[in-house]
């Protein structure tokens, strides 16, 4: 089986990381036996653009051509100060012209020799499901559209773009979304659903997995004897709930006031997080590799995940896999991902206050991290993708 992936997910220079659960799926697949081919669909920046970041010290968006032994190839965008102040976005006619250009560059470089079109993502302002959909028209292959979270939550929504992500999703062969809450959302907004299945993401269970917690503490030097260590993984964004850290934060602190706070991730909301939380005990590490993201998980009792929204968030099987427990809002796919009713916080009044309550609870009364192991290892990447596999192979 020869496959084509167009994704919208992939590592960049600043950011290697990014799209991590595409580097981990194909890792399978290769493993698997299956020759695919990757484009992602990148941005190539002018040099305005490039100069206003180096004035405003932000990362340039250079996409990696090789991540973890996975080699992409990529299909560029021209973003000018223009593009991103006009309509073009998303404007549908630009939208499909972009999209039907990345096509007809894709099968110039490829041929038509591949059995089937993977597409994650329908991110603007060249949805991946959309390129899918233009190599279809031209191949005859069958494509599927892999929808992962805010191009359902946030863009789908666009009434200017509806009409490019209904009929992109209806014809496809399946759509695969990583949360059943998911495709609702997808199927309030006009999706028949017909076409639709659910399977999630996984994790890597050779990074992501026990250590004993007093000796991670030891070796990343936050060792404090009867302490608890509570933590967020993840973009320090609003949608992520990490502006409601502080609060969260700060109430468990002043139950438990031997408690260390580490947050693992960068983002818009770094700076503020800093400052108002700098009298209690956090640890800011900033974007680690994800060998290190499991040294912190493993030393967290409770991650904390107050998300306003998520499709499928791996964070949630990869703190499992570690023997560490999840509290999560009731947003999206958490509830589906924690898997565990009682850790799952409903949204409303005084949210903050009543998760960092059910934080302290956990921490005072303990759990059996054994059950969370095991049930993590019905997520590894290796099971996801001979789920995908089965899929392909019925839907021939």
């Amino acid at each position: 089986m020869r496959l084509l992936f167009v994704t919208n997910f992939f590592p960049y220079r600043s950011n290697p990381t990014r799209g991590i659960f595409i580097v981990n799926r194909l890792i399978e697949y290769g493993k698997l036996g299956v020759d695919f081919h990757v484009y992602g669909m990148a941005f190539r920046e002018s040099f305005f653009i490039l100069l206003l970041k180096r004035i405003l010290k932000r990362s340039s968006l250079v996409p990696l051509e090789s991540f973890r032994g996975i080699r992409f190839e990529y299909v560029y965008t021209r973003r000018g100060l223009l593009d991103i102040l006009s309509h073009r976005r998303s404007d549908p006619s630009f939208v499909e012209r972009w999209a039907r250009r990345a096509a007809e560059e894709i099968l110039s470089e490829t041929g038509k020799n591949f059995d089937a079109i993977l597409a994650h993502g329908m991110y603007m302002p060249v949805p991946a499901g959309l390129v899918a959909s233009s190599l279809h028209h031209f191949t005859g292959n069958n494509y599927f559209v892999f929808l992962h979270g805010s191009d359902v939550n946030y863009q789908m929504k666009d009434p200017k773009l509806i009409n490019i992500y209904i009929p992109t999703l209806e014809n496809a062969r399946r759509v695969v979304f990583v949360s059943n809450a998911l495709k609702e959302q997808a199927v309030g907004l006009g999706y028949s659903g017909h076409n639709a299945t659910m399977i999630p993401n996984g994790y890597d269970p050779t990074v992501f997995h026990p250590i004993d917690k007093a000796q991670v503490r030891k070796k990343l030097g936050i060792l404090k004897d009867g302490w608890r260590y509570v933590g967020f993984v993840g973009n320090l964004k609003k949608v992520k709930g990490a502006d409601r850290l502080p609060v969260i934060f700060e109430s468990i602190h002043r139950q438990l006031p031997n408690t260390f706070f580490i947050v693992v991730g960068d983002g818009p909301l770094l700076g503020y997080l800093k400052n108002r939380l700098r009298n209690i005990n956090v640890l800011f590490t900033g974007n680690v590799p994800q060998t290190d993201v499991a040294l912190y998980m493993n030393a967290l009792d409770v991650l904390v995940l107050p998300s306003r929204n998520e499709g499928w968030p791996c964070v949630v099987l990869e703190a499992q896999a570690c023997g560490t427990l999840v509290v999560g809002s009731n947003r999206g796919g958490i509830p589906e991902a924690v898997g565990f009713s009682e850790y799952v916080v409903e949204g409303g009044r005084d949210f903050e206050e009543r998760f960092a309550r059910r934080v302290v609870e956990v921490l005072l009364s303990g759990y059996d991290g054994e059950v969370l192991v095991q049930r993590a290892k019905k997520f590894t990447w290796e099971n996801i993708v001979k789920r995908e596999l089965e899929l392909l192979e019925s839907s021939n």
